[in-house]
């Protein structure tokens, strides 16, 4: 029955749209339980962007073809977002249990995904898929100010990577 869900969800979505935090506003602060290498702990926002920019996506569920290939790729350019000054964490309404061997297997340990089961930072994100309660495909990029600098919202896994690394780089070159 989830999967019917997901399905379900994924189909009424596939069309892009548009992220709800537009660039230029303030993006929400939260902090939530996270996995990282199989390990649990404690993500906060606002200590992540003392460090620098942070990318932020929100994806449905863990373990499903696309979410599988977005955190294939994103652990890809784990180095390049690194180089950058950029973190990344994904968010999803998964269990942290899912998360911890999502964070293993898929991501290959090499960024956090962060549990959010009540769904309230995906909410605040505006990232919520109607209907279900999972998140759709979106992805911010969000200054150390916590202004979002750059959102993204489609089903399509491919272009995320890209387009925040794009963005990640662009800021980057503005504060050297």
């Amino acid at each position: 029955m989830k999967a019917l869900l997901l399905v379900t969800a994924l189909l009424l979505a596939a069309v892009p749209a548009h992220a709800e935090l537009h660039p230029g506003s303030k993006a929400p602060d939260f902090t939530t339980e996270a996995a990282l290498g199989g390990n649990q702990f404690t993500f906060s926002l606002a200590d992540a962007l003392k460090k620098g920019p942070v990318v932020v996506y929100f994806y449905p569920a863990a373990f499903t073809s696309g979410c599988t290939i977005e955190a294939h790729e994103f652990a890809e350019a784990r180095d390049e977002f690194t180089a950058a000054g950029a973190t990344i964490i994904g968010v999803s309404s998964d269990d942290i249990a899912t998360l911890k061997r999502f964070s293993v297997s898929e991501c290959g340990s090499k960024f956090a995904v962060a549990a959010d089961g009540d769904m309230h930072i995906i909410k605040a994100y505006d990232a919520n898929l109607p209907l279900i309660s999972y998140a759709k495909r979106t992805s911010y990029v969000i200054a150390p100010d916590r202004t979002v600098l750059y959102a993204y919202t489609d089903m399509d896994p491919e272009p995320h990577i890209t387009n925040t690394l794009a963005a990640v780089r662009k800021w980057r070159a503005e504060h050297k």
